[in-house]
């Protein structure tokens, strides 16, 4: 599933903490993670960490500190996102908290017993993250009917 099916001109500029980086920059960077003929289609750069989205996964590369090369590499498959939450930010230093809720085991059939995963990705309040969580919601809803029917 193209992730620029799904809008990914909704990326553009809307992730405010993030810093878009060039296509070749990503490959150069993280060309070694991919699959054969998987493709990136937007990266941010964080203070720290990098996220991917290809045509095929959200890729998070989850670094330890800024000067340390040590880090983990999380993937979740787009076509696996069966729920998303959002937990805006509130009064005070509050942050907005993103839950991505994904299957991990290898059988999307609930009668094979499907184990799943969330993730939490936290927003600083300035920005806006609804556009993404609509992307992400979206997704998920295409994600219930194809496992569902």
């Amino acid at each position: 599933m193209k992730l620029t099916k799904l809008g990914a001109s909704i990326f553009q500029g809307m992730l405010g903490n993030l810093s878009e980086m060039e296509k070749t920059e990503l490959e150069k960077k993280f060309g070694a993670y991919l699959m054969p003929e998987e493709e990136i289609q937007v990266g941010y750069q964080l203070i720290v960490d990098t996220i991917l989205f290809t045509d095929r996964r959200l890729i998070w590369f989850d670094k330890v500190d800024a000067v340390s090369k040590k880090m983990t590499v999380y993937t979740i498959y787009l076509d696996a996102i069966i729920d998303v939450t959002l937990e805006t930010a509130g009064i005070g230093i509050d942050d907005s908290i993103l839950t991505i809720t994904y299957i991990t085991s290898p059988y999307f059939q609930a009668c094979h017993g499907i184990e799943t995963q969330s993730r939490q990705y936290e927003f600083p309040k300035r920005y806006d993250v609804t556009p993404l969580y609509r992307l992400l919601q979206e997704l998920s809803y295409q994600n219930h009917t194809r496992i569902n029917s």
